[in-house]
């Protein structure tokens, strides 16, 4: 069983538990258009400038010479055995009939085995090839600061204190994960050892300021949200808004299941110009990540049926006046969630992956 670092949050709790994972089982289920086309997407924006909560910049050249994948290999065929024992586990290591393989978990700090840390597991070459890794996955240089929150992990503090482990084997074609963790980040590459699912699988990020704050490393999304819900008229508003209560999606695992039901505004009822914005939102939020990550969730939202039929809906308490200041806000479809928590800082659930047939006309 994979035991916790002390957690730097109280409703962080929860995800930091060694179960506190979500079944792949339950994430293949829901329903889904087409305004937003992989064409459109191709030239993601990068975030730049995110300390002050500015817009992402124009793209740059990536500086790495090597794809994350080559850079794994190359960590792997370095670790003596007793690196190994600590870090390096079978594909399906905690899986049961009931719990998701360990792999497939969310994890809000470092989440090695006998809680031991990068710090504790890596020689200082390693880490920066771990560094290199983590680098290899970001967009650039701006969407680096965004997985690091400016260079300080969050609550996490530092790399030395994240969680880096690897499951199965990734010489060869076979199948294997790379798994980082920290304080608000549950990242991965798997050279697309999970088949039909973006990023490896279920991913977590997330900042400790305010999401409407601008020392919010992530406050750039929740501006493009709000021009977004500023151009919808007062009925497509009222569609989208919904109060916070029993039966709505919130934390971990109703955050991230795909419903048969989606709730909000469908992008289909859209003019052309509000579908632009939802262009716009969908770059912003896939704009910290490598192209082909951003590609491949765009190619399984055009799978699964669309942009059209993903829906859009704002969460709120019932008492807050100012229809503007959400709790969360949420994009949903068939095989798609991005579940984005404002209040009382940004914790953020993103699930992409393709339908099972039999779903495909629920």
């Amino acid at each position: 069983m994979f035991e916790q670092e002390e957690q730097f949050c109280p409703e962080c709790d929860a995800l930091a538990t060694p179960d506190a994972g979500v079944s792949r089982r339950n994430f293949i289920k829901a329903v889904g258009g087409t305004a937003v086309t992989l064409g459109a997407l191709q030239a993601v924006p990068h975030a730049a400038s995110v300390a002050i909560g500015q817009q992402p910049a124009a793209a740059q050249p990536g500086g790495n010479a090597k794809p994350a994948e080559a850079l794994v290999r190359e960590l792997y065929s370095g670790l003596s055995d007793e690196q190994k024992r600590n870090a390096v586990y079978p594909w399906n290591h905690g899986a049961t009939a009931s719990q998701p393989a360990t792999r497939l978990r969310f994890y809000n700090a470092a989440a090695m085995g006998n809680g031991k840390t990068v710090g504790d597991i890596y020689t200082p070459a390693q880490q920066d090839l771990i560094e290199r890794i983590l680098r290899s996955i970001a967009s650039d240089d701006a969407g680096m600061r965004q997985l690091t929150r400016n260079g300080t992990y969050d609550g996490s503090q530092s790399l030395r204190r994240c969680g880096v482990y690897i499951f199965g084997d990734p010489t060869g074609n076979q199948q294997f994960c790379w798994l980082f963790t920290g304080h608000h980040l549950t990242v991965r590459c798997d050279g697309n050892s999970e088949p039909d699912t973006a990023f490896g699988g279920p991913m977590y990020y997330g900042h400790s300021p305010d999401g409407y704050s601008q020392r919010n490393c992530f406050n750039y999304q929740t501006r493009s949200v709000r021009t977004l819900f500023d151009a919808l008229n007062g009925a497509q508003q009222t569609r989208a808004l919904r109060n916070v209560g029993q039966n709505e999606p919130g934390e971990l695992l109703p955050s991230v299941q795909f419903r048969t039901e989606q709730r909000g505004l469908p992008i289909g009822d859209m003019t052309a110009d509000q579908r632009r914005l939802v262009e716009d939102v969908m770059r912003t939020v896939l704009s910290p990540y490598r192209r082909e990550d951003a590609d491949e969730a765009m190619d399984l939202i055009r799978r699964n049926g669309g942009m059209d039929r993903i829906h859009i809906a704002f969460y709120r308490d019932a008492n807050e006046a100012d229809a503007r200041r959400w709790d969360f806000w949420r994009l949903e479809g068939p095989g798609f969630v991005w579940n984005y928590r404002v209040l009382p800082h940004v914790h953020t659930y993103v699930n992409i992956a393709l339908r099972p047939p039999q779903q495909q006309g629920t």
